[in-house]
């Protein structure tokens, strides 16, 4: 804790009864609006201001602090929650991940295929780090890489963000701890600890913003019982999101302390190493990165436009942005695509704007809204500009499968592109379900987040049109927002909650999106739960605010919501504990075995890109396609890949195949039957529509559809035709899987043959 000089103010202001520096007899005053006169602070008294928690003036009773000692004991008792909350939360999603599979009596194998889809892929370099033969091996077969995609040499660490991976390995051969500790739990024990971090982030969020340790606590144990809605750790443990997160929530935090007032210039440089830090790994680990903190500029841009932040901490913002991409392209080998990114176009655009219009923030409340308009049509423009030419000197064209998913997702164009298809059918990348809403708010989190965020949108909103309606010449003005400044709110309260509505928008368009909102979520209720604004507004309209009944409230409504909470779901939370499941996939275990038995080491194998990264995990083996999708060349590869699940000659497949190297190809009845997706969205439904052929089943097809002249083939395959036979022998099968090698040679009788077949 750190003592400043207290502001002795000879002009109390007061907007809307919330004013801190209201007299004791009016009860406490809330943190939420203020004035300062900084360049006065020497001659007019001390302040004390703690990181943790209000400013010293008000404690909660109206008068100085407390001592010292007290200080501290409630400074302890914080912390130790916020570590017990974390380590709750690290230790429940360890126990339901061992309880979902019985992980620790799973064969290696079996643990390996658990990492489905793309997790199998990331923790593929891990396990190939640890057994090079050096450290300098691993990392020279990972920039050098020709097993991840067949016929092509790969710079795996300037294509995908897997430096956790290394670091991990590298930690791991050098720790000595290879006796007691499997690698494979190493690695998810890491997993589920940055979930402690998350916790202990959002925590430290919640009780920046109220002042109160309280709302820390409650934010802790909102996360924990909606789990199924803040995270997805225990079954998605690789994923990218799940080691970004964490950092994110960690950069919000350092962000919210940054933008408390009167902190010393030594405090405001260790929060900017701080948010650089944060944003760094969070860019390192994630390859979404460009896109989250894209909403994230616009944030800044948005606080900056009505004044809410100083020119000085907008500038430091965007900045840190910039450092922190410019230092992830450095270590991925110079990848184009950060450099294309839109985030970067915007913050250079919005700074260059921003320079040149000295007389943005001068004039009339009309003439500032015209100002601000124009600006922010000068800003997108050039945005634009910049972006495009860009991508043109780059050859940037990895990114744009996501632009292509945004306007089919908003009716902004074709919607029969196979890539952008491939996301729209997914539920994860649709609307947020209503469900999702029913669950948050039968934990009493929806409802208090509801009304924080309307009372702090309303008073916002106020705040703003009170900083644009500013006469020129004010004396906030003339001294500068670095000497004085009149703010109605403050403006880590107000970074947050756009943070909060940015993010909800977004998880409302994309629900796998629900994760970076639902977390921030917590600790803005809890805000609203424990801070004095809520309750500073409502005692005075109920005209009965004093110290005593706001310092009440404040503190026993939060302990009679945990206390609720403890009632209703620690039994459901204990019961589910207690559930006890097992893994069971015996075919992909028999597939898996008889790929590492019975073929070639450096076989090359075609397939679907989430069987393939098994593939690539549990056999070692060369893959044709693969599910991190951010590279054009792949993208076309994978579709080509799929015309075995399309109606297409058994020629054209074979063609294909051969091109890329394929020697083996597996098919999935899952996929060739699929019934999981309504008809449109099936993957042999792509495909069909992709090449302009008639769809599977009963319903209506688009006029220009035309039916196709050739049978399915992962279907007609399994006929043994003489077609197919001349250019596939089937090697394996079960119940799920059949897999056919692709003879090197065909038969000279191969055209002959397959003509009957294709009007079977």
């Amino acid at each position: 804790m750190e003592l400043r000089k207290r502001v002795k103010l000879s002009k109390p202001q007061h907007h809307l009864g919330l004013s801190q520096d209201a007299p004791a007899a009016e009860g406490c005053s809330s943190n939420m609006m203020w004035r300062t006169e900084r360049s006065n602070t020497t001659q007019e008294g001390t302040a004390e201001v703690s990181l943790l928690g209000g400013s010293g003036a008000c404690s909660g009773s109206g008068i100085l602090p407390q001592w010292p000692r007290r200080q501290c004991v409630s400074m302890a008792t914080g912390l130790l929650l916020a570590g017990l909350l974390a380590l709750t939360q690290a230790w429940c999603v360890n126990a339901i991940h061992e309880n979902l599979l019985w992980f620790s009596q799973l064969t290696e194998v079996e643990r390996e295929i658990s990492f489905r889809t793309e997790c199998g892929l990331y923790y593929s370099y891990y396990k190939q780090m640890l057994q090079a033969p050096s450290i300098q091996d691993g990392l020279s077969d990972l920039i050098h890489d020709n097993l991840t995609e067949s016929k092509r040499t790969i710079n795996l660490l300037q294509r995908m963000n897997i430096y956790q991976e290394v670091f991990l390995s590298v930690l791991y051969r050098l720790l000595p701890i290879q006796s007691y500790l499997e690698p494979v739990y190493f690695y998810i024990y890491t997993v589920f600890s940055l979930q402690a971090v998350y916790v202990i982030a959002l925590y430290l969020t919640a009780w920046l913003l109220s002042g109160s340790w309280l709302a820390g606590t409650l934010t802790g144990v909102w996360y924990i019982l909606n789990r199924v809605d803040t995270t997805r750790v225990e079954f998605t443990i690789s994923l990218r999101e799940n080691w970004s997160m964490p950092f994110l929530a960690l950069q919000v935090t350092a962000i919210t302390c940054y933008l408390r007032p009167q902190l010393t210039d030594l405090q405001q440089k260790v929060m900017v190493w701080l948010m650089y830090v944060t944003t760094f790994c969070f860019c390192l680990t994630w390859q979404f990165n460009q896109f989250i903190l894209l909403v994230q500029a616009l944030i800044i841009y948005t606080l900056d436009c009505v004044d809410f932040l100083t020119t000085t901490q907008v500038t430091t913002l965007y900045l840190v942005q910039v450092s922190s991409l410019l230092s992830v392209w450095l270590l991925q080998f110079c990848n184009s695509m950060i450099l294309g990114s839109l985030v970067l176009s915007f913050i250079v655009a919005a700074l260059f704007i921003r320079h040149c219009q000295s007389g943005l923030k001068t004039g009339s409340l009309l003439v500032r809204l015209g100002k601000l308009l124009l600006h922010s049509i000068m800003v997108l423009l050039l945005t634009v500009t910049i972006n495009y030419l860009a991508k043109k000197a780059l050859q940037l064209r990895s990114d744009e499968h996501i632009f292509k998913f945004i306007k089919s997702k908003f009716a902004l164009g074709p919607t029969r592109d196979f890539d952008a298809s491939l996301y729209l059918c997914e539920e994860a990348f649709g609307l947020l379900p209503f469900d999702t809403l029913e669950r948050l708010g039968g934990t009493l989190l929806l409802y208090p987040y509801i009304l924080t965020l309307l009372l702090l949108s309303g008073m916002v909103a106020v705040a703003a049109l009170q900083n644009l309606s500013r006469p020129k010449g004010s004396a906030e003005e003339r001294k500068g927002a670095a000497e004085g400044r009149v703010l109605a709110i403050r403006p880590d309260v107000a970074y947050n909650l756009l943070h909060t509505l940015f993010y909800g928008l977004l998880a409302f368009s994309t629900m796998r999106m629900k994760y970076i909102w639902t977390g921030h979520m917590c600790a803005v209720a809890a805000y609203g739960v424990c801070g004095k604004e809520l309750w500073t507004l409502l005692l005075n309209n109920l005209s009965c605010n004093s110290k005593v009944l706001l310092r009440l409230v404040r503190y026993a409504v939060p302990l009679v919501v945990i206390g609720c909470l403890y009632y209703k779901f620690w039994p459901k939370l204990m019961e589910e504990l207690s559930e006890l499941r097992e893994f069971h996939d015996p075919d992909t275990v028999e597939l898996m075995t008889w790929i590492s038995t019975k073929t070639p080491r450096r076989a090359v194998f075609a397939g679907s890109m989430q069987l393939l990264a098994g593939i690539k995990l549990c056999t070692g083996r060369v893959l044709t396609n693969h599910p991190h999708y951010e590279d054009k060349d792949l993208r076309e590869r994978t579709k080509q890949v799929y015309q075995v699940y399309a109606r297409q000659s058994p020629e054209k497949v074979y063609d294909i195949l051969r091109a890329i190297g394929a020697e083996y190809v597996v098919l999935e009845n899952s996929i060739c039957y699929e019934r999981r997706h309504r008809r449109g969205c099936r993957l042999r439904d792509l495909l069909d529509l992709a090449n302009g052929h008639i769809m599977d089943g009963p319903g209506e097809n688009d006029p220009d559809l035309v039916p196709a002249s050739h049978p399915r083939f992962c279907e007609e395959i399994k006929t043994d035709a003489a077609a197919y036979t001349a250019l596939f022998s089937r090697t394996f099968q079960n119940k799920t899987f059949h897999v056919y090698r692709v003879k090197k040679k065909r038969k000279k009788s191969t055209k002959s043959l397959s003509e009957p077949s294709a009007t079977q």
